[in-house]
């Protein structure tokens, strides 16, 4: 028994020192990150649902505000699944505010063409159309949604990526405008908090946004926002998933370039 609490001690220490080195680190570092813009940027997050911005990407409006980004919110939906859109809508307001996104820049689109809805499948094109137009008033510099796999699979999310690839895959963009993809991991590493910290290490992406511990709880405050979403699942979520503290993104064209060397090499040993 002695032994086991040793050893216990022993780990918490460690995790305490590793947080505490890290935690300095972070918010010592000044340097940008690799391929992004600049400072003063003006940076568009593409979600579906009010809380996707502090569920999912609260690393990444934190990450970005550091490095002096200007932020703005569209969000297709009210997140009317269960008659809550006015809820939820004011939800989304508050929630922005404790992430540094003032009410000018949210906006929020309700109508019935983008129902917070699983089952039904947005159209690719008027997503498309909507957000082009968002891109181009605003001055958008750098475009941030989901990745194919939507985090959590929902129809809706994956939808906002169909449209950002039909558009990036049209050269629609402006000239100037970039997209960053969230990526989607497994079930295993999207609840192992800062343990997975190693893995996004290691493995290759673009931009990686880690939080301190002072930014975590800033991001569970903007999460706590969407009271009428916290039943007792989401709760355990912000407490263990990895979305909470830790963003890895990749930049589009760097998947699309990927997919078409992929594409290329299947078809030189299809030949031989």
């Amino acid at each position: 028994m002695g032994v086991l609490v040793l050893l216990c001690a022993t780990v918490a220490v460690l995790i305490w020192s590793f947080l505490w080195v890290w935690n300095s680190s972070e918010q010592k570092r000044t340097r940008e990150q690799t391929g992004l813009p600049g400072a003063g940027s003006r940076t568009l997050l593409v979600t579906a649902h009010p809380d996707d911005e502090a569920m999912f990407f609260a690393p990444t409006v934190l990450g970005l505000a550091r490095l002096k980004h200007r932020v703005s919110l569209l969000c297709f939906s009210a997140g009317n699944y269960y008659n809550q859109g006015n809820i939820r809508k004011k939800e989304l307001l508050q929630s922005c505010d404790v992430l540094g996104i003032p009410p000018s820049c949210v906006m929020i689109i309700d109508n019935r063409d983008f129902p917070d809805d699983p089952g039904v499948q947005w159209d690719t094109e008027l997503v498309a159309s909507i957000l082009l137009q968002h891109i181009e008033v605003n001055g958008i510099n750098l475009v941030v949604t989901f990745d194919a796999g939507g985090v959590s699979g929902h129809s809706n999310h994956i939808a906002l990526h169909a449209a950002v690839r039909a558009l990036h895959s049209e050269r629609k963009f402006p000239k100037g405008c970039s997209v960053l993809t969230l990526q989607s991991v497994n079930v295993l590493r999207k609840y192992l908090s800062l343990l997975d910290l190693p893995w996004s290490l290691l493995h290759t992406q673009d931009v990686l946004f880690v939080l301190t511990s002072e930014e975590v709880a800033q991001a569970k405050k903007a999460m706590c926002c969407h009271h009428s979403q916290l039943l007792w699942f989401r709760r355990l979520y912000i407490l263990f998933s990895r979305y909470m503290r830790i963003n890895s993104l990749h930049f589009l064209s760097s998947l699309e370039e990927f997919s078409d060397l992929k594409n290329k090499m299947e078809n030189i040993d299809g030949s031989l």
